[in-house]
């Protein structure tokens, strides 16, 4: 009766019920029994056994894995899928059991020194609607969700132990296979060896150690996802979660790519990192991530592209649309239809949403196909609208000030895990803007160390890393569209080419350069007017009133989306040899170029240009859905280019930019300049027979010192009268 003296609470089960530990042992048991009915028993409609056939045929090639739809789970047993949906910690290592004891089954019999069956991970999926990342609330920790966003930053891989086995470091006692919960969980060690039975005191506390040699180990990458664009509410910043990815499910993914996650909505324990910042320990505070059980991956870098689906009445829809003669000015009219005028602007809008087609060449380099375009001006013309109008109707858009944005925050920056306080990377708006478009306003408020960091980026469509040791390169394919201001607040034609303030190696790489200004006349004032007045009476107008002709948003929207997907036009031998000649012309200076752009100054151009001429015909074949860019698209790509970046470089605002001007012919212009201001005081007269004849005579070019008198009268410096053929110098 020993025992007894001591004070405590004994009682008797009269009624002989069974021990809790065995019923629930019994419940584990039929469960684990009806996960493997599921697997031998589910079939289709044609009785194909799916899992069962999909899981054999994976482990004999090495892949330890199998993807279940969780639909399939609850229409095969309604109550075992509600248990994966409301404890999945519990029951998704049961399933994976059940399979593992499928699998020695399938594979018998096995060749000598195969006997080990390997562990299959389950990847559980689901057609459900992905729940927004707002919505996630403490009624929903343990329990399955569906998460869509993109990956912002993603660690290396790590290792994590499943089991344990212990050691104490006196009386060498080992205690083997402590089992370690997956996630961000650990286990606690006994503060007291299992071999001290009589209480005296031979072992220290804390007398167990880790033995690594004897544990079992898995990969783990921990994950940084933000939630889509489209979903943060406006003036809101966007959210983050962590996500924990093992096994199978590592090295799937990269910064940039947009995924849709699911998995068991998990929490950690703050308190060692609030003591670690020398804060008061709160119990029960604690952080919320996702433990993942599935991922899918946009390979292509536009998720949100890819997973737009169409209605066969919708692709009807859109191919009719393509065929239509008039598609080319319908999408014109839908780019920013409340802002008045800009037709050649919108035009090129609509080049750089469809793009050209991306080629990669034998040797292994490739060819952008995305568009960037620059448009300058005089504030108060509509630039800033234009770019928000662009995001919201790319399949991808991410608008940003060029105040507020870093070099690091447009490409990529390196932070510390505050798990492993290694150096990871995170992608910035360029990455994240992979398959989109990138709008940068205010791109002359940008230092110009930030404006040379997206050199790359808008020519390689990359983005290099070489910081923290880390070396690495991210993709970054997309089209930007920058809107910049006068360095004077206003464009002063008398002050040419000091307007801006760009290194010609940034202004070289926009396919288009749209010199706005907002010029004063009557009429076009009064029809301006009448515009801005009829747009703000009927501003309560919902996006299906739109005019005859124009296309919705939401329409506009999936069309882009649907040609870019199905459609990449190349350029067709005619069209190849009319470019060509074309281009050979513009090299030349040819009189018959000269008479076609009205007897401006001819400016060679270079083989980046002439490669935007390229995309631009290609997307203008890509909006009739054709598999050839025509000669028609050729010359309408041709008159885009001339009355955008031809016209901005022959202006002179633009003046001994590289591809315009070789850097020869700059100085020699430089230089009659100089000559001409010297030789003539101001408010002198000159004969312009006198002029040509005095620098003729000096061997400079006849060309060279018309386009210098050009430049100089269109800035006012002189002042040209025909009928009398003289140059009179103003103050």
């Amino acid at each position: 009766m020993a025992g007894f003296d001591d004070l405590g609470v004994f009682y008797s089960d009269n009624f002989g019920s069974e021990n809790q530990s065995e019923v629930e042992s019994l419940n584990l048991q039929e469960i684990k029994r009806r996960f493997k009915n599921f697997i031998r028993q589910f079939h289709e409609g044609n009785f194909s056994y799916r899992y069962r056939d999909q899981l054999k045929r994976q482990y004999i090639v090495g892949q330890y894995w199998l993807e279940v739809l969780l639909e399939d789970v609850a229409s095969f047993d309604e109550n075992l899928g509600d248990k994966l949906y409301k404890q999945p910690t519990e029951h998704l290592p049961l399933f994976e059991e059940a399979v593992k004891e499928i699998v020695d089954e399938l594979t018998r019999p096995r060749p000598e020194g195969e006997e080990k069956i390997e562990d299959v991970q389950i990847m559980l999926k689901s057609d459900a609607n992905p729940s927004s990342m707002r919505d996630l609330k403490s009624d929903q920790v343990s329990k399955l969700i569906k998460v869509t966003g993109i990956v912002i930053a993603a660690s290396g891989i790590q290792t994590k132990a499943t089991n344990i086995t212990v050691q104490c470091r006196s009386c060498q006692e080992v205690v083997p296979n402590i089992p370690v919960k997956l996630g961000f969980e650990g286990v606690t060690l006994p503060r007291r060896c299992n071999s001290d039975q009589t209480g005296r005191v031979r072992c220290p506390v804390d007398p167990y150690f880790i033995v690594p040699d004897k544990c079992q180990c898995v990969d783990f990458q921990v994950l940084k996802l933000q939630e889509s664009p489209e979903d943060v509410p406006h003036g809101e910043i966007p959210r983050h979660v962590t996500l924990f990815c093992d096994r199978y499910l590592c090295e799937l993914v990269v910064p940039g790519n947009c995924v849709t996650v699911v998995g068991i909505y998990s929490i950690k324990n703050l308190s060692k990192t609030v003591k670690r910042n020398k804060e008061k320990a709160s119990v029960g505070i604690c952080r919320p991530y996702i433990r993942i059980v599935s991922i899918t991956v946009d390979r292509e870098g536009s998720g949100r592209t890819n997973n737009t689906s169409f209605t066969c009445e919708e692709e009807e829809s859109f191919r009719n649309l393509a065929q239509s003669k008039n598609v080319y000015e319908r999408i014109t009219k839908s780019i920013a239809p409340s802002i008045y005028g800009c037709l050649d602007t919108k035009k090129a809008i609509a080049c750089l949403l469809f793009g050209g087609s991306r080629k990669k060449l034998p040797d292994g380099l490739t060819r952008r196909g995305d568009i960037n375009l620059l448009l300058l001006g005089d504030p108060g013309t509509a630039k800033s609208q234009l770019l928000k109008f662009v995001e919201k109707v790319a399949p991808i858009g991410v608008y940003t000030s060029g105040k507020g944005s870093s070099a690091a925050g447009l490409t990529a920056s390196i932070i510390r895990d505050p798990f492993s306080r290694n150096f990871i990377l995170e992608g910035g708006a360029m990455v994240l803007a992979d398959g989109g478009v990138v709008c940068i306003d205010e791109f002359d408020k940008m230092r110009e160390d930030d404006r040379v960091a997206i050199h790359e980026a808008m020519e390689q469509q990359t983005i290099s890393i070489a910081k923290a040791g880390i070396t690495t390169t991210l993709n970054s394919c997309c089209s930007v569209l920058a809107a910049a201001n006068s360095v004077f607040g206003r464009w002063d034609d008398t002050k040419a080419d000091e307007n801006i303030d760009f290194m010609p190696t940034i202004l070289s790489r926009f396919d288009m350069i749209f010199v706005v200004k907002d010029v004063y006349d009557e009429r076009r004032d009064v029809t301006l007017a009448k515009h801005v007045m009829n747009i703000h009476m009927n501003s309560n107008v919902t996006d299906e009133k739109t005019v005859e002709g124009e296309l919705s948003l939401n329409t506009l929207k999936k069309f882009i989306t649907y040609c870019r997907r199905n459609c990449g036009p190349r350029l067709s031998a005619e069209a190849g040899d009319k470019l060509k000649n074309r281009y050979v012309l513009m090299r030349n200076g040819s009189r018959e170029y000269e008479q076609e752009i009205e007897k401006k100054s001819s400016i060679p151009i270079t083989v980046r240009q002439l490669e935007a001429i390229i995309r631009i015909s290609e997307s203008l074949a890509k909006m009739e859905l054709k598999p050839f860019a025509t000669e028609t698209h050729i010359d309408e790509a041709l008159r885009l280019f001339r009355v955008s970046t031809l016209d901005a470089a022959m202006s002179g605002s633009l003046a001994g930019v590289e591809s315009f001007t070789t850097a020869k012919e700059h100085e020699m212009l430089i230089h009659i300049e100089k000559q001409l201001k010297k030789r003539f005081a101001i408010g002198s007269q000159v004969s312009e027979y006198n002029v040509i004849r005095d620098f003729l005579k000096q061997k400079y070019p006849e060309q060279a010192i018309y386009k210098v008198l050009h430049i100089m009268i269109r800035r006012g410096e002189i002042q040209h009268r025909m009928q009398r053929k003289m140059l009179y110098r103003i103050k």
